[in-house]
């Protein structure tokens, strides 16, 4: 292969719209993948054009508290993220992560083409069969419309405040699980 090929080819990119909880800890999660190569927070899934996080957080939107996904797939797969996502939430509790309570917090994949939805439903039939938990996997799995960016001051939250007593109970744990699970997906320290 030319270097113009190669040159090219690393800077191939594609993109995963995910919800699962607040987003909050899912970007604080994807953020640290290697070859993840942007994380926003937002808000897709629903039918209010342009929603607000006070909108979406009373639960009338339709809308769930999303990241959208920049990522070189080269160096990580979309199954490779879906097993990040799975493993990093619950995704046999309907409407809620812990006590984050109501639609705005399911558990969906927004896939972005038939490939998406394939390896999302291929990944989500072998975990069942699996029992990788002792309860049914409930991830809504939906087509990707449209994505609202969240309001500045969510981006990067658990690194602004990491003193936070939310970011200290529900994000940091999963920080540590993400750590000890994949280490070999991340990003140089």
């Amino acid at each position: 292969m030319d270097r113009a090929n190669e040159t090219s080819r690393s800077k191939r990119s594609d993109v995963a719209t995910l919800g699962g909880g607040c987003f909050w800890c899912t970007e604080s999660v994807f953020s640290m993948l290697a070859g993840v190569e942007g994380v926003e927070p937002g808000y897709s899934g629903g039918s209010l054009p342009n929603p607000t996080y006070e909108q979406v957080f009373a639960g009338t939107t339709g809308h769930a508290e999303v990241v959208q996904l920049t990522f070189n797939p080269d160096v990580i797969s979309f199954r490779e993220i879906l097993e990040v996502f799975f493993a990093v939430h619950d995704p046999t509790t309907l409407n809620r992560q812990g006590s984050d309570v109501g639609t705005q917090y399911r558990s969906i994949i927004l896939y972005h083409n038939d490939e998406q939805k394939a390896i999302a439903e291929a990944l989500i039939e072998e975990l069942e069969k699996e029992k990788a938990w002792n309860a049914p996997i409930v991830t809504e799995l939906q087509p990707f419309k449209t994505f609202y960016k969240a309001e500045d001051y969510h981006k990067n939250y658990f690194k602004k405040h990491p003193e936070q007593p939310y970011c200290q109970l529900v994000i940091a744990p999963k920080i540590e699980k993400l750590r000890k699970t994949f280490i070999r997906k991340l990003k140089e320290p």
